[in-house]
């Protein structure tokens, strides 16, 4: 009967060594796909990253074209603006030319 114990019992401790064996692989498989699953997060951020990075210059260009279009505009503009008051003190010349040359000379004569 002691030898039907002692085989029931290195039967046992077989079947735990086998288990213990089984729980180690697994302990190790887990740890690679912990190594994976960490190397897999790493490039999707990576990615993300990429991705947020090109649709912020992007938006950017779209708002800085947008800043110039509306730059080049009011330029256009106040340079209009500036020939008319130009053509304007100019008419304003050629029409009083004569009355400031009188007042000129008038201006002197009486120094």
């Amino acid at each position: 009967m002691a030898d039907v114990a002692e085989s029931k019992v290195t039967g046992i401790i077989k079947t735990l060594n086998i288990l213990e064996d089984d729980l180690d692989s697994l302990t190790g498989k887990v740890g690679d796909m912990k190594k994976q699953l960490t190397v897999n997060t790493l490039s999707e951020i990576d990615s993300l990253l990429e991705k947020t990075r090109d649709m912020a210059i992007k938006e950017s260009e779209v708002i800085i074209n947008a800043a110039k279009e509306k730059a080049n505009t009011e330029s256009a503009k106040i340079t209009q603006e500036g020939d008319s008051k130009l053509t304007e003190i100019e008419s304003n010349v050629n029409s009083n030319f004569d009355d400031m040359v009188k007042y000129v000379v008038s201006t002197i004569l009486k120094a």
